[in-house]
């Protein structure tokens, strides 16, 4: 495996992993832990996906990144405001 091959399999692993812990009643979907995982996993994915340049997948793994990433700071906003 090459370099790029690291760097997306880290990433899908992350994701597998998060979802996986989520499944298996091990990790709450609104966690802090749960969300990073899928926001690091989605970036080192979609990094791997511009490193081969292969649309469809940055799209995916772009969006998903995004998405945690927008969970991430709701929950950190919510908290502030103290409706956790």
């Amino acid at each position: 495996m090459n370099e790029i091959d690291w760097i997306g399999s880290l990433g899908v692993f992350q994701i597998l992993l998060a979802y996986t812990l989520n499944v298996t009643g091990k990790l709450d979907r609104g966690s802090i832990a749960y969300k990073l995982l899928n926001l690091f996993g989605a970036s080192l994915a979609c990094l791997a996906s511009v490193l081969v340049n292969y649309v469809p997948f940055i799209v995916l793994e772009g969006v998903w990144a995004f998405v945690s990433l927008l969970s991430l700071v709701r929950k950190e906003k919510n908290q502030e405001e103290g409706k956790v």
